[in-house]
């Protein structure tokens, strides 16, 4: 009884054992308190809040249907996510082995021994068979955790296993804006192609008309010569951005992890509704959100406890071993009274010399010190991230209201040097000039809109959105 209390006792103490890691306080940012703000951070300046990015879903988020259709079809077959669900898997079942070194390991086992003893050391001076049958149960070396190392090593593991999570949200984060990206400039450069057809189609009903003037001695070979060059930079035009649009959809087929079908695909940029308009307020705080930033957190905890792990290794470590059970020479009484056996053997392993300890516990400490360093990197590259969107988000709208009076202005131009050629004013060079400055102008509105809405996706990501439905 009084043994029994005793390893109950030593199981109580076990069990609530401290641990020698160092107390875990989480470092201060190393970056502003606030988010940039002056002249390009006109939405930052202000400082409107709204809710915050990791609370939207990505459905709230990107409104279009066929959108969300496509990124659903890519969070299930995207491999790159699958692999990182998978160690997910794998952590989780890492950490729940080193959870199970807290608690002893009970065995049951049988067994049966049976020898011959000759006749020179037989007591009765006679050879004879010997059978002896075992059953025990019992705990092999179980570690006494009064110094912490086994909860710091489950500590450690469990971090991983949060590290793990963490890096799955990050990837799908990643995930659904490269597909909303690659959706978007697919449709982009589906409309640089439309816009580079219609401009051929243009080009060579032009070339057409003037190849008769020419014919009849109605216009110069001048002029024939300028509006078939304008023809031929279309018919480029075209070739490459049927080319684009391809390699557009290989990359999105390849984000998915399977074809998409057509009727998902939008033909122009101007189709995709809109993404949601978000602004982060003032606070920088809103980064520490982020998957990666925790994920490097979780790191950094896990180094963290390893230290005490590798304290704990400088002081003494008691093992148990115990077993109960019965032995009998005869399979008939082998659990009758008087058959029953037991064993109880503690150890205890005192570290005297031995310079790999201390060499592991400096090499435990740098690593830590790795852990704090990539953690405040991740910190520095979030605030860069979210100053970038930020500055292109507050410049994109006066670029964009520029660009359309330019498209405007462009159009007038080209109708009226159209009209002045055909009343014989002017040559046809002017002509081609408007065309030429039309067809850039609508070109680079393409590209705006397109950068408009990369931004508000990229924003939307740097502020840890995307993980949510």
């Amino acid at each position: 009884m009084i043994r029994n209390a005793l390893l109950i006792i030593l199981t109580i103490i076990c069990m609530a054992g401290c641990t020698m890691a160092p107390v875990y306080k989480r470092p201060e940012p190393p970056v502003p308190a606030s988010l940039p703000t002056g002249p390009a951070y006109k939405e930052t300046a202000a400082g409107q809040t709204g809710a915050a990015a990791g609370d939207i879903g990505w459905r709230e988020f990107y409104g279009d249907e066929k959108l969300q259709k496509v990124i659903g079809i890519a969070l299930n077959n995207n491999r790159d996510l699958r692999v990182a669900a998978l160690n997910i898997e794998k952590a989780r079942a890492l950490y729940r082995i080193q959870r199970a070194e807290l608690y002893p390991t009970v065995n049951a086992s049988g067994s049966l021994n049976e020898s011959r003893v000759s006749a020179d050391i037989s007591d009765t001076h006679e050879g004879k068979n010997v059978r002896q049958y075992n059953a025990n149960l019992g705990t092999s070396s179980w570690e006494l955790d009064f110094f912490g190392r086994i909860r710091s090593l489950n500590d450690r593991a469990l971090e991983q296993y949060l590290a793990t999570e963490h890096a799955r949200r990050s990837a799908q984060i990643s995930l659904v804006a490269e597909v909303a990206n690659a959706y978007l400039t697919l449709a982009a450069d589906q409309e640089n192609l439309e816009l580079a057809r219609s401009t051929f189609q243009a080009q060579e009903a032009t070339y057409k008309l003037i190849r008769r003037r020419f014919e009849v001695g109605a216009s110069s070979e001048l002029d024939l010569n300028q509006v078939q060059t304008r023809m031929e930079a279309a018919r480029v035009d075209v070739a490459r951005y049927t080319g684009q649009v391809a390699l557009d959809g290989n990359a999105l087929n390849l984000l998915v992890g399977s074809p998409i079908p057509d009727e998902l695909l939008s033909t122009k940029l101007d189709a995709v509704m809109v993404p949601k308009d978000i602004s982060p307020g003032l606070s920088s705080e809103v980064l520490l959100q982020r998957p990666d930033i925790l994920q490097a957190e979780s790191l950094l905890k896990g180094a963290n406890a390893n230290i005490g792990a590798a304290r704990a290794a400088l002081f003494p470590r008691i093992t148990l071993t115990t077993s109960i059970g019965t032995t009998s020479d005869d399979l008939s009484r082998l659990f009758k009274a008087g058959s029953g056996v037991w064993s109880f053997v503690p150890q205890v392993t005192m570290p005297i010399f031995d310079t790999r300890v201390w060499s592991a516990l400096k090499v435990i400490k740098v690593e830590r010190e790795i852990a704090l360093a990539q953690y405040e990197k991740a910190i520095q590259t979030a605030f860069r991230e979210t100053a970038d969107a930020l500055a292109r988000k507050g410049t994109v709208g006066d670029q964009m209201a520029a660009q359309e009076s330019l498209v405007q202005a462009s159009t007038n131009a080209y109708r009226l040097s159209d009209a002045r050629y055909t009343k014989g004013i002017d040559s046809y060079l002017g002509v081609l000039d408007a065309q030429r400055s039309l067809y850039a102008a609508q070109q680079g509105l393409i590209t705006l809109r397109l950068s408009q809405l990369a931004n508000r996706v990229t924003l939307y990501k740097v502020l840890g959105g995307g993980v949510g439905e």
